[in-house]
């Protein structure tokens, strides 16, 4: 019998987190503001997160925009990874890119070398899909250490990239876990099952926060697109995996 497929489901408080749980997510990647792709989560929400029933991993991003980061935000980024350690949470979510949007081998290194050494496990999020070889850098990322990949293939949705994500579980080979994320959710997820062998499977399950107040808006506080976690959407794309 196939091993079940793994459903991280990623969130950004305390209400995602329980949200997440209770509605079956096998792991969780623990992060803030989503609306911009996800950051290290505050030093509260990791504390919220030690009791988890479940895996957590916590994305380590100390800005948005690119991946490309200077020496200040690789210092910051070390002591992220030590603050989840000592949270006693199980991995942490990396990634980083040079200029031409390749791997920054460097950093990385340096990077899952503090993890291991505080004993957590790393996966190499969706910097990947700026690589313009997704194949070389799936090699790249087993060299490094890294458990897992997740990734869309190159494309804005995991099922607009199977092209890519072909790539790379090809180049994978068994020896890295390929978790294919972005734009999934139930209704979709039999186009990846059908083409892929999955083993993880990654997504938000998310519907949008209520608007905020005219009041709130005038003084520049709106939701800003944010979204949040549904309980009945993880359940929904939970029972999609297991049939």
């Amino acid at each position: 019998m196939p091993e079940p497929i793994v459903l991280e489901v990623c969130i950004d408080s305390v209400q995602g987190l329980a949200a997440a749980i209770e509605g079956g997510a096998d792991r969780i990647e623990l992060c803030s503001a989503l609306e911009i792709g996800g950051l290290t989560p505050s030093a509260g929400l990791l504390r919220a997160a030690t009791n988890s029933p479940v895996p957590v991993v916590a994305m380590i991003r100390p800005r948005g925009g690119d991946f490309c980061f200077d020496e200040i935000e690789a210092r910051l980024m070390l002591e992220e990874i030590d603050a989840v350690a000592a949270a006693g949470l199980q991995g942490v979510v990396l990634g980083a890119s040079l200029q031409d949007g390749r791997l920054d081998l460097r950093l990385l290194e340096r990077l899952v070398r503090r993890a291991a050494d505080q004993g957590l496990r790393c996966t190499l999020h969706r910097a990947i899909d700026l690589c313009p070889d997704l194949g070389e850098a799936s090699r790249q990322a087993v060299d490094l250490g890294f458990e897992r990949i997740l990734t869309s293939g190159g494309a804005r949705s995991a099922p607009d990239g199977l092209d890519g994500l072909r790539r790379c579980f090809d180049a994978a080979a068994g020896r890295i876990a390929i978790m294919p994320g972005a734009g999934i959710g139930a209704d979709n997820v039999h186009l990846l099952r059908g083409q892929l062998p999955l083993t993880d499977v990654h997504a938000s399950c998310s519907e949008p926060v209520p608007e905020a107040s005219p009041e709130v808006r005038a003084f520049g506080f709106d939701t800003g697109g944010r979204r949040r976690t549904s309980r009945t959407k993880v359940a929904a794309l939970k029972a999609k995996l297991q049939a």
